[in-house]
């Protein structure tokens, strides 16, 4: 008696997983025999236009930080020695190149700063 309520039980989570999937779209399908199925539709994970650029500009704040803090000097020697590192160094020194922003927001917090 127990192994067939467990049996319904088990029934009843996966109708009520279907039934959750297919609140957030569905396709429907005429198979070979006539029968109606519906499927949950597919979504692919999407990233915030508006995530995506605060992550951007944070990290040019995070490297003019850095940059104000160090000097020009430090940071670009600094730099030159994380480009002759391993490809992983070499990636990190492609990431912390200066650019006009970092240099802009960099002269900002320097003034501040000081």
């Amino acid at each position: 008696m127990a192994d067939i309520h467990q049996g319904f039980t088990k029934r009843l989570r996966q109708i009520d997983l279907k039934r959750s999937r297919l609140e957030r779209g569905y396709v429907g399908k005429v198979r070979d025999d006539g029968l109606i199925e519906f499927r949950p539709r597919r979504r692919l994970p999407s990233v915030p236009l508006r995530g995506l650029i605060y992550l951007i500009f944070g990290f040019a704040f995070f490297k003019a930080v850095v940059l104000a803090h160090l000097g020009v000097v430090t940071y670009q020697e600094r730099h030159a020695l994380l480009a002759q590192g391993n490809p992983l160094e070499q990636a990190g020194a492609f990431v912390m190149q200066p650019d006009p922003l970092t240099g802009f927001l960099a002269s900002q917090i320097g003034r501040a700063l000081r």
